[in-house]
């Protein structure tokens, strides 16, 4: 296992990919040119082999999880059940518009973001990443998703956030953001803590990062009004899932 300050290192040389997964904050965030304006062709977010799908949501986690795991693949009308497991955890492909709605690739059809989340996120994350897909998948913009999300909430249709959720982000095969090295293995911790500075959040010598889990800027806090507020913490793994030690010289 590598020390703090060489996952530190290996963190600080991925920033700009971490600002791509809206993870942290970057003060020209806000600034940036909008690549993805609208949502593409449906097509560009399908992927054609679904066993090909399968193997990507399962390389998010190492074998011993995901090997159990429910799988879930994107159909025309939003995620389907693939695979069923018996862990509790769940592995998906995540697409772009999975990802905080202020982000500038929301809508950018290259992302393949491979997830397993924890039976406690499968639970009370999972059912959002449904929703959003079916909405996404129905043409829906940004604007009426998001107010269709928080609907769900206020109607409890969602459920609240269990303690201890988390996703394994290990896949060596994932497209994360068009930023940096487009990927990196992590781990990430969905919480109700208000201060990220508990966790020693940025602090220097710190593995940890953190970001609002709806908006990364804190000019559009606002907008996540009728949200139940969640802090995402960030780790980097020194290991891909399969084991193999991540390559910070590329």
């Amino acid at each position: 296992m590598r020390n703090n300050n060489t996952i530190g290192a290996f963190l600080m040389k991925c920033s700009a990919l971490l600002v791509g997964l809206g993870v942290v904050h970057h003060a020209m965030a806000q600034d940036a040119a909008n690549p993805y304006p609208k949502m593409g062709a449906v097509d560009q977010y399908l992927m054609p082999d679904r066993n090909a799908e399968i193997a990507l949501a399962r390389s998010a986690a190492p074998a011993s999880i995901s090997r159990d795991a429910t799988v879930l693949v994107l159909g025309r009308k939003g995620y389907e059940k693939a695979v069923e497991g018996k862990n509790g955890f769940v592995c998906v492909v995540g697409r772009s518009w999975t990802g905080p709605f202020d982000w500038p690739e929301f809508w950018n059809p290259k992302i393949r973001a491979a997830d397993c989340l924890n039976p406690q996120a499968a639970r009370s994350i999972v059912p959002v990443f449904y929703l959003r897909a079916k909405l996404a998948m129905a043409g829906r913009s940004k604007a009426q998703m998001l107010a269709a999300v928080k609907a769900a909430y206020a109607d409890k249709q969602l459920p609240a956030l269990e303690n201890g959720a988390m996703d394994y982000m290990m896949s060596k095969s994932s497209y994360l953001t068009d930023e940096g090295m487009h990927n990196m293995p992590h781990l990430m911790f969905d919480t109700q803590v208000k201060d990220s500075k508990d966790w020693g959040s940025g602090a220097e010598g710190s593995p940890v990062m953190s970001s609002p889990y709806w908006f990364i800027t804190p000019q559009a806090a606002t907008q996540a009004n009728g949200l139940p507020p969640i802090l995402v913490f960030l780790v980097a793994a020194p290991t891909w899932s399969d084991g193999t030690p991540v390559d910070m010289h590329h």
